[in-house]
């Protein structure tokens, strides 16, 4: 199988490894996606925290808007990651 890695190269372009899904890559490939996917999330109640308050400052919200963008982008890549490894019929929607 070929599987997109959480990570892009130098150039910005995504990563791909030809994997049976076993190997140390993949493994750590698993541990990058468990840790981005938890830093969205904490980032997300950070975000909240910061929007109730009463006067959030700008400069606040500009790093917040940047790093929410960082993991939103991660998490759509892995999202990618694993739509790519499912199975055709994994993929099948009932109706």
């Amino acid at each position: 199988m070929i599987r997109l890695l959480p990570w892009t190269g130098a150039d910005g372009k995504p990563n791909y490894l030809s994997t049976d899904g076993t190997g140390p890559l993949s493994r750590l490939a698993d541990q990058i996606e468990y840790v981005q996917l938890g830093l969205a999330g904490k980032l997300l109640d950070h975000v909240r925290v910061v929007l109730s308050g009463s006067t959030p400052e700008t400069s606040e919200l500009r790093l917040l808007t940047a790093q929410l963008a960082d993991a939103l982008r991660d998490t759509l890549l892995i999202a990618e990651s694993r739509g790519d490894r499912l199975t055709p019929a994994d993929t099948d929607v009932e109706r």
